[in-house]
């Protein structure tokens, strides 16, 4: 049972307060984002701030619901992502992570090195044009997620892709929000 003394220290070196692995679900969603907002106000975290990992994390999570590659794999295990907050002096880190297929890893980097790409207002601009002329995939989305996350978070998106087998990959996302006034 070693492995769980590791675990709680990798926790604590990352400075992670809330993990979460397995299948998302809206209703595990709604958990996830209750308990993230419990330890924020148990450290008495400026509102504005709230705000802003708040807003990141419901895009993190909706990502996930959406976009996460369905699978049942034997040589990978059945469907399952990621999601983890962290809180330094300075900043919260949210990091999430889920399979998507192979061939979408292309569109998705692209679309990625675009938005980090971009200055804030290029960012705002981004985002305006896709609202008036984008085009709603057939997952939900249009894009605007992870710019948004870009805008809110003010830093550039930090992201992996991690080739399981010939149909699998493992994407990761990682968003940092400052704590700090001068950001804002």
């Amino acid at each position: 049972m070693k492995y769980i003394y590791d675990l709680h220290k990798a926790m604590l070196n990352q400075n992670l307060i809330l993990v979460y692995e397995g299948e998302f679900t809206q209703e595990i969603t709604k958990s996830v984002l209750a308990m993230a907002e419990r330890n924020m106000d148990s450290f008495g975290e400026e509102a504005a701030v709230k705000r802003k990992v708040f807003n990141i994390m419901v895009e993190c999570l909706q990502n996930i619901t959406k976009h996460a590659f369905s699978y049942d794999d034997d040589s990978y295990g059945k469907n399952s992502a990621i999601f983890m907050i962290g809180k330094h002096q300075d900043e919260y880190v949210i990091t999430s992570g889920n399979a998507m297929l192979n061939e979408e890893v292309n569109g998705l980097s692209r679309k990625l090195e675009e938005i980090n790409d971009l200055d804030k207002e290029g960012l705002k601009e981004r985002y305006k044009f896709i609202i008036k002329n984008g085009k709603i995939s057939d997952k939900g989305g249009a894009g605007l997620g992870l710019i948004d996350m870009a805008r809110k978070s003010g830093n550039k998106l930090g992201y992996d892709f991690e080739r399981v087998n010939d149909k699998i990959t493992f994407f990761s996302l990682k968003t940092t929000i400052s704590r700090n006034k001068e950001s804002e």
